[in-house]
């Protein structure tokens, strides 16, 4: 019994500090002379009045840019010790480091929870103080949320928070400006969030995390939700090591990820323009090219998952091939990391729209916004000017259409004359490869797709081996064209 009350004593001081401070927060009630103000930090004292901040507000991340194979695993709450200790033991199965926010008056209730959490090298950051929809409450409330948990976890486990996560992942400015306030690094949201608080199987977790999986992601799961997290972190484990993904904590991303420049920092972001008035444009329709040289350019459209584009770009490098891929910007606007990492592989990027529509049957003035924004969301994405060449959604394209995309900037519309039809999941891997290895000549422009679920990637290493093996070598599509 001694020992008990012991070891419970500071523990059930520590929550009893701590409900008291949530409740000067909530209700704004003030200590007398009498109470104990020096176990309160001075900082957070309740007769203080936090003045709003007027700096600039700290930065807000929801992924980060960078083209490496990495991505982080973050956790919300705290569960129970039992729930804790399953979760942390199958992280260690796996070798996995994530990063946990926790809240403040569960760090003061059980801190040998959030102890054995760093203890076992992974990271604590703050879930603010009592996990209220901070969206909701004023200035003061708000960095008094942010305040109290840094220095409950600081006091219990020795570290200092860099970043805070509200409880839903939503912030308003007063949530950066209090974060900046509290000289806190960043307000974290996330990019991969498998909604396990709806009670979705360790399976349906595992597939969303499988079908997002992203470089620079931000995977966001709960402790205390749902008990079927613990067993999707198998599934993490192996969606993530199928594609060669690692897994790092949060601060090694963001130390990794580089700074994206605005877009209207980059040069060549205004090489496209609508211009619906512009006079006899001209436009130039490019399906290979008259040479006895025994060159190719290999092309890829559309968009896909990291899983499948970057198989592609993995067999590619294997077989030392330059590429040319022709980008559906809606997706890159979702994904930037991945158009950048196409560009690191030695590749060129190039248009294919915004939202693949069918070209032909637009206005002019729909169609030139659909190629200028997915010039400009490209751009952005990978930081600078992309190959000037324009590739139709579906290959149709007509007179207006022409002008229309010549007039915005683009007047070199890259067609082809081989297709496989590989787009189509009936066509099997032999099929496509039969496909290129009959209609492929010297100067041909052979188009293939980075979709999901269709037979591409089984195909692509036989179709290169073949092709090389009759003395073809591959080339952008830039580069078989001379294009300046």
């Amino acid at each position: 019994m001694g020992k008990h009350r012991k070891s419970a004593g500071p523990k059930l001081f520590t929550r009893t500090l701590v409900m008291l401070m949530a409740l000067v927060l909530m209700t704004g009630c003030q200590f007398s002379n009498g109470d104990s103000a020096e176990n309160v930090p001075e900082t957070s004292s309740p007769k203080e009045k936090i003045v709003p901040y007027t700096g600039e507000k700290s930065k807000a991340i929801s992924f980060v840019y960078t083209a490496r194979k990495e991505l982080s695993l973050t956790f919300n709450g705290m569960g129970d010790a039992k729930t804790m200790r399953r979760l942390l033991d199958e992280l260690d199965r796996f070798q996995i480091k994530a990063t946990f926010f926790l809240p403040g008056m569960r760090v003061a209730e059980e801190p040998d929870i959030a102890r054995d959490i760093l203890a076992r090298g992974h990271e604590i950051e703050n879930n603010t103080l009592n996990r209220l929809d901070v969206t909701k409450l004023g200035y003061e409330q708000i960095y008094k949320e942010i305040q109290l948990a840094n220095e409950v976890i600081e006091k219990e486990t020795g570290v200092k928070p860099r970043y805070v996560r509200t409880k839903s992942g939503d912030y308003n400015d007063d949530v950066r400006l209090a974060a900046a306030h509290l000289g806190m690094d960043a307000v974290i949201q996330y990019n991969i969030n498998p909604k396990d608080w709806d009670m979705k199987d360790a399976q349906a977790i595992g597939h969303y995390v499988e079908r997002y999986i992203s470089r620079g992601g931000i995977i966001s799961l709960n402790t205390d939700k749902n008990p079927e997290v613990i067993p999707a972190i198998a599934l993490i484990a192996k969606a993530a090591k199928e594609i060669d993904y690692k897994l790092i904590p949060l601060n090694e991303l963001i130390k990794n990820g580089g700074q994206r420049k605005p877009l209207e920092q980059i040069p060549g972001y205004d090489k496209a323009q609508i211009n619906v008035n512009a006079k006899n444009p001209v436009y130039k329709l490019v399906y290979n090219v008259d040479t006895n040289k025994k060159q190719v350019a290999l092309t890829f459209d559309d968009w896909g998952s990291d899983k499948t584009v970057s198989k592609i770009l993995d067999i590619l490098e294997e077989h030392q091939v330059s590429a040319t891929f022709f980008l559906r910007a809606n997706g890159v606007k979702n994904n930037p990391n991945l158009a950048r990492a196409i560009l690191e592989g030695g590749h060129d990027v190039a248009n294919h729209t915004y939202s693949h529509p069918v070209i032909t049957e637009m206005p002019p003035d729909k169609l030139q916004w659909e190629v200028v924004e997915a010039h400009r969301v490209i751009t952005e994405a990978i930081q600078q000017q992309p190959t000037m060449l324009f590739r139709p959604p579906t290959g149709e394209i007509n007179e207006q259409a022409g002008k229309a995309v010549a007039s915005a900037g683009y007047p070199i519309i890259a067609m082809y004359d081989v297709t496989t039809l590989d787009w189509d999941v009936k066509n099997s891997a032999q099929d496509i490869v039969n496909g290129i290895m009959t209609k492929t000549k010297p100067g041909s422009v052979i188009l293939l797709h980075m979709l999901d679920d269709i037979h591409t990637i089984e195909a692509l290493p036989t179709a290169i081996e073949g092709l090389k093996k009759k003395g073809y070598t591959f080339v952008k599509m830039a580069d078989l064209i001379g294009m300046k």
